[in-house]
């Protein structure tokens, strides 16, 4: 490769680039979580302003490094690219204000939960005594402002450490956010007895499967991440050392398995077991939604006929 030479202008101009505008310009697609935007590809790769964070990995950096790590680039390739190689000028990150970490709060609790209810059992179609168990294990409630359902993670005191919120609406784009302050390592969960630990990206999936598979399933121990970093399954594995194989059942999708993946990698240096469990469709909740769907339909056929 011809040498290419950079002024230190031109380095920190590639090194300030606004990394979420970097992306879309080049149509990848970004959600908004909180203060940052999580990549839809890879759900544990967070960006906010000129800087990245892979949860899952625990590595992070400026542009240069995430292209080079993600675009399988190097240096000057990066460098240039940044510039507008590709014929694109790119916006520089505004300076960040760097805020006191925010004390984890959970979001004031409505008198009743019928809104949360409505939702995962009429729309989500998940088990009611299911809803009806987290509830009553203070794990589960509907916030007071909002109606949203929260999701409540615990330590090994059984204080609350994190709260992953979700909107009601049965339409239109849904809201999910984890609050300001949780810690990764506690989010939801349930502690079982045996060896098996399931492991899910969103709390509603999490509940879809145990709907499906509703044998004996308290005895088992199940996380959801809220995302795809191994933080809370390293956790769940210190708190049940009892634990002798993990079940990973993260989204059928590219962010799902490439996530997958890695957990098996890093479980496998642990020496546990591992397995790839797979929903038909994208999710849990879809397959579960889908069967809804499939039984209703037959009852009207037995009904009136088809």
């Amino acid at each position: 490769m011809p040498y290419i030479h950079f002024t230190d202008q031109q380095k920190e101009q590639a090194a300030g680039v606004d990394l979420a505008a970097f992306l879309e310009s080049r149509g990848e697609k970004l959600v908004r979580s909180g203060r940052d935007f999580r990549l839809t590809s890879d759900h544990s790769v967070t960006i906010q302003g000129n800087r990245w964070y892979d949860h899952a990995s625990q590595k992070g950096g400026g542009p240069i490094s995430f292209v080079r790590q993600f675009y399988g680039l190097d240096y000057p390739g990066a460098v240039e690219l940044l510039l507008g190689g590709g014929g694109t000028v790119y916006p520089a990150a505004r300076e960040r204000v760097r805020e006191p970490p925010k004390p984890f709060e959970l979001p004031p609790a409505h008198k009743d939960a019928r809104r949360v209810f409505a939702y995962l059992v009429k729309h989500r179609k998940i088990a009611p005594e299911v809803v009806s168990h987290f509830v009553r294990a203070g794990l589960l409630y509907e916030d007071a402002e909002h109606h949203n359902a929260v999701f409540v993670g615990t330590d090994e005191q059984g204080v609350p450490r994190h709260a992953h919120k979700r909107s009601t609406n049965s339409f239109g784009k849904a809201f999910r956010l984890n609050v300001e302050g949780s810690f990764p390592r506690y989010s939801f969960h349930h502690l079982g007895t045996d060896g098996a630990l399931f492991v899910f990206e969103a709390p509603v999936d999490m509940l879809s499967y145990i709907t499906l598979h509703p044998n004996r399933w308290q005895e088992h121990s199940y996380v959801a991440c809220c995302g795809t970093s191994f933080l809370p399954v390293e956790k769940m594995l210190d708190r049940m050392p009892q634990v002798e194989e993990v079940f990973l059942c993260l989204d059928n999708d590219v962010a799902g398995h490439t996530a997958s993946k890695r957990m098996a990698s890093f479980l496998a240096e642990k020496n546990i077991p591992s397995q790839r469990l797979v929903s038909q469709l994208k999710d849990w909740n879809d397959d579960l939604t889908r069967m809804g769907q499939e039984q209703k339909g037959v009852q009207l056929c037995q009904t009136f006929g088809c």
